[in-house]
């Protein structure tokens, strides 16, 4: 049976492993692998991670037989609209069509609807076969977007959003 529980600075080690086994196989056909160092470097460094913990990001992990399958990291980003963003949702690439990912968004959704929230938002890349999986939990499209990342890279997203 699958679990989730809140993600703590404990858990990062775990978080980095997901990242670091998961993007090769999300991105390596959608942007270079000098691209995909770079990110995981600038996102998933200890740092960033202890920061974002101590910010009040949320971090949920979820776990079978205790081994950790995936991870979702969410937070609001204005409070007077009540939006929360969803920054980061990763499943191991072997647990693909077991539920976790649907298991995840669906905690994101409801712990940002007690809390208030009236609309989830995330980035995906354009190309990311993960736009199917979010359009299929209830997302659409709000706009497009190229972010300019640093080093020359840019990142082009869907913003995508879901009322809650």
């Amino acid at each position: 049976m699958i679990l989730l529980r809140k993600g703590k600075e404990e858990d990062i080690e775990s978080i980095q492993d997901i990242a670091y086994r998961t993007w090769p196989h999300a991105y390596s056909s959608l942007i270079s692998q000098e691209q995909i160092d770079y990110m995981l470097k600038k996102m998933y460094n200890r740092g960033e991670l202890l920061s974002q913990l101590q910010q009040g990001y949320t971090f949920l992990m979820a776990e079978e037989d205790e081994k950790d399958l995936g991870f979702a990291v969410f937070s609001i980003i204005d409070s007077a609209s009540h939006i929360y963003k969803l920054h980061k949702l990763y499943v191991l690439p072997e647990t693909h069509g077991m539920g976790v990912g649907k298991l995840l968004i669906n905690e994101v959704v409801n712990l940002a609807k007690r809390a208030g929230g009236v609309s989830l938002e995330l980035n995906v890349n354009r190309e990311n076969k993960a736009v199917t999986f979010y359009k299929g939990a209830g997302f659409t499209v709000k706009e497009t977007v190229d972010l300019d990342i640093g080093n020359g890279f840019l990142m082009n997203d869907y913003v995508m959003h879901k009322r809650l």
